[in-house]
């Protein structure tokens, strides 16, 4: 699948919390976390569980840098 967002990070699923209606994904990206809040449906449809490798795709018009 193609898709325009520049931002593609590899990496494991760490832990999934599910709420009512939506869930929290924490992602280890080598070392580094990412943690995003999707619905629950997405979760479940697409079978995200501990363990599986997924892709963070990070589509922003801002991105700040920190030294």
């Amino acid at each position: 699948m193609a898709i325009s967002a520049r931002n593609q990070l590899k990496g494991t699923v760490k832990d999934v919390r599910l709420g009512t209606v939506m869930a929290q994904v924490a992602i280890d990206i080598g070392g580094q976390e990412v943690v995003a809040a999707i619905t629950r449906d997405s979760v479940e449809n697409l079978g995200i569980a501990a363990g599986e490798q997924v892709t963070a795709v990070i589509k922003a018009t801002e991105v700040m840098v920190m030294k």
